[in-house]
């Protein structure tokens, strides 16, 4: 009888199968009737694709110059006093330190860091007695430092607007 059973089991599972087979192959065709129409021919019939877009910066009282065939144009018009100028994206380098810096800059910066590491006075360390008059004089460097800074990046940038 163990046997019976098996053979049993395996012609329902057959038979499982092959419905599922049958459906499958009866889906097929249903989903490809109700697929997407196909686009429309470019015979000109129909929307036309869109043009090229171009953008030009333009200065002073130039004309924007018109677009050919089907291009589109966008001009963004600047003063005239930028044409022959830098522009405003790479003027606004940060000074990074100099590579052929003098050999008295790198023995300041040197003793700098190992004023800081001694913990002697005029340090901004927590070891020593003079701790805190060395962290002072290092946050005033600081602050003239960032103002300095706030001030030439003012000079660049009078009107205030951000750059990019």
């Amino acid at each position: 009888m163990p046997a019976l059973s098996a053979i049993r089991s395996i012609a329902v599972a057959m038979t499982g199968f092959l419905i599922g087979l049958l459906l499958a192959a009866m889906a097929v065709p249903l989903a490809a009737a109700y697929a997407a129409p196909p686009p429309p021919s470019s015979s000109g019939i129909g929307t036309p694709e869109p043009g090229k877009t171009i953008s030009i910066i333009v200065y002073g009282n130039d004309p924007c110059p018109p677009g050919k065939n089907d291009e589109i144009v966008v001009c963004a018009r600047q003063p005239e006093s930028e044409r022959y100028r830098i522009p405003k994206r790479f003027r606004d380098k940060k000074q990074d330190a100099a590579p052929n810096n003098s050999w008295a800059n790198k023995v300041r910066s040197t003793e700098d860091a190992s004023r800081t590491a001694a913990g002697i006075p005029d340090t901004c360390s927590s070891v020593g007695t003079g701790g805190q008059s060395g962290c002072f004089s290092h946050f005033v460097t600081q602050m003239n430092q960032e103002k300095l800074q706030q001030q030439q990046e003012k000079q660049d940038n009078p009107d205030g607007i951000p750059q990019n």
